[in-house]
């Protein structure tokens, strides 16, 4: 049965294609699952061997390499997952399979063995590369020919994303740190398993969009090859061509990332090098590191030059706009590393009295409210679409019954107990929560005459991401060198990821629009892969200058941790704002 964009259009909720909100429930299922989980990883992999609910005592160093390799894996396997969905087995089967991979992985983290940690982070990598593509893949080919209701279909499928990263960070954090770690695990993985059949039942909605391809389609992978081998493309009248410098150059650099992000944990977490040398005081992971960031500047040096003029300059100004992602993301993604470390060793987080009351109803409003909305767009899908797709339906009215189970009982829990401690994963759900409250304002100056040029926003994303850095740095300025612990006010790290969200909202979107907009349509699927690169970088330097807190704090201090984030941020903003008048000229009237 094949589905037409106008049938789409015939059952609507709140204005939109009933499918969008299967995707949108689907997408925050995930999110669910993924920020669930990596809120509580380092947490339990750094934390005491004994207890009540024991960790496993790792390294900070080591827990942070692994998590910095996970996180750049996690943007660069989707390159290879939606070549395959475009060309060999469609965007909704690459879904399912994606859905399945990631359920098992976080069953075997469950486990909670070295052996099956691993195994399950291999297992959600690959799932992450199957599913993380497609499903706006899906959304793109669903509103094909209303362009006109495409931003708003995006906006609400990013508030799903939201949603999800919301609900995860708070219910796998909560089980993970108060019940058990290897629950906190497992529930990331009934959401994600949940999530996937709740997707699979709802095919009859979605007619063939993202069905397996048929030969005479031509996918992203089609354009991909083309731009790797310019063989069809002329550009001032001669071909662009890959030539053995080039390929000398991409095979070193692919050897050289490699044999970095394998060395980088293996060697922290089973002091296992796979070249052990030592080069001018540097390990072989910092040179091979270099070494590869080094023939990734060259590599881009060597060939952007020989595009026609417009084409050049415009690459060269997204060129310059990775660079300043790389930096931004290398702060940012602490939040996945270091700060939850600094919460829960130099926080203050019990609370008594009218403090543990005012944060008791704190938490029932940010837990409640967003949760209800949530449900009432359940409840709205529901009465359009339970006709044809009740199982589907059924299985995601169980999941919300869960969700709501775990909330009441963990309200009633924590109002309970005469004194609160607040979760180390609680603060966490901030920048959610802020992106929730802030994106709409963000939107509207965007859409005003006030809207600033590229250069601006990037400039601005740095500086103001890099002041929530300086709270922290200023906190922590008398904490002692070498200390382990210390009770510093929360209100620091609220006011920190407040200005991380308010940072992320002026930068993070800018990415792929610039993409669109700079780069030639035969050449997007590349540069996109060139753009998730510099953000799987930034992931991985982030974790690798992270896993360092602990040294840097016992020769330096915490607070000069926290200074590394705020001053190199601050720079780059203003180098940003500088570069305006070129970056200007490079982009020939792209605003």
């Amino acid at each position: 049965m094949s589905t037409s964009s106008e049938n789409f259009f015939a059952t609507k909720v709140m204005g939109h294609p009933a499918g969008l909100f299967v995707l949108f429930f689907t997408e925050m299922w995930e999110r669910f699952s993924y920020y669930g989980m990596r809120a509580i990883l380092v947490i339990f992999l750094t934390g005491v061997v004994t207890g009540d609910n024991p960790g496993w005592g790792w390294d900070k160093s080591a827990a942070l390499s692994l998590l910095g390799t996970y996180a750049m894996f996690v943007y660069l396997t989707p390159i290879v997952g939606g070549w395959l969905a475009d060309n060999k087995i469609g965007y909704r089967l690459a879904v399912v399979i994606g859905a399945l991979l990631m359920t098992l992985g976080h069953a075997s983290m469950a486990v909670e063995t070295p052996t099956f940690l691993y195994i399950g982070i291999a297992l959600l990598i690959l799932g992450n590369g199957f599913f993380k593509p497609n499903m706006t893949s899906i959304i793109s080919k669903m509103y094909e020919g209303h362009d006109d209701k495409k931003d708003g279909a995006y906006n609400i499928f990013y508030m799903g994303v939201n949603a999800g990263a919301f609900i995860g960070i708070m219910l796998c954090g909560w089980v993970g740190e108060k019940v058990g770690w290897s629950y906190g695990f497992g529930l990331a993985g009934i959401f994600m398993f949940l999530g996937m059949v709740q997707f699979y039942y709802a095919q009859p909605l979605f007619g063939d969009v993202g069905a397996k391809p048929k030969d005479e389609d031509k996918g992203i992978i089609d354009t991909l090859t083309d731009n790797l081998d310019d063989t069809k493309e002329k550009i001032s009248g001669k071909l662009n061509k890959f030539v053995t410098i080039d390929y000398v150059l991409i095979t070193i650099f692919v050897l050289s990332a490699l044999i970095f992000i394998v060395n980088d944990p293996l060697s922290k977490i089973g002091n296992i090098d796979v070249l052990s040398f030592d080069i001018a005081g540097m390990t072989d992971s910092l040179f091979f590191a270099l070494l590869a960031a080094l023939l990734f500047i060259v590599i881009l040096i060597v060939r952007i030059p020989r595009y026609e003029k417009v084409v050049r300059d415009r690459m060269i100004a997204f060129t310059i706009f990775c660079i300043f992602t790389i930096f931004f993301w290398a702060a940012f993604e602490q939040a996945a590393g270091s700060l939850p470390l600094y919460t829960r060793d130099f926080t203050d987080r019990l609370l008594v009295g009218n403090a543990a009351t005012t944060f008791k109803v704190v938490d029932l409003i940010v837990t409640v409210v967003p949760l209800a909305i949530i449900t009432y767009v359940l409840l709205s899908l529901f009465r359009q679409t339970f006709n044809r797709i009740s199982f589907s339906n059924i299985v995601l009215g169980i999941s919300f019954l869960i969700v709501w189970a775990i909330v009441i009982f963990k309200l009633y829990t924590e109002y309970q107990a005469t004194e609160t401690e607040v979760p180390v994963t609680w603060f966490a759900i901030l920048n959610s929560l802020f992106i929730i409250i802030f994106a709409p304002l963000f939107t509207k100056w965007w859409d005003s005459k006030y809207n600033p040029p590229a250069s601006v926003k990037y400039g601005l994303g740095l500086i103001i991401m890099a002041i929530g850095f300086g709270f922290l740095a200023f906190a922590t300025r008398n904490v002692p060198l070498g200390a382990s612990t210390a009770k510093l006010s929360m209100m620091w790290l609220v006011l920190a990821y407040l200005f991380h969200t308010l940072g992320e909202l002026c930068l993070s979107p800018m990415g792929l629009s610039y993409l669109s907009k700079l780069v030639p349509a035969r050449m997007v699927a590349f540069m996109f892969g060139v753009y998730y690169l510099a953000i799987a970088i930034g992931n991985k330097m982030a974790h690798y200058v992270g896993g360092d807190i602990e040294k840097i704090t016992n020769e330096s201090g915490l607070s000069y941790f926290f200074l590394i984030f705020t001053i190199v941020p601050i720079v780059l903003g203003l180098v940003s704002f500088a570069l305006h008048p070129l970056l200007k000229r490079l982009m020939h009237g792209v605003r």
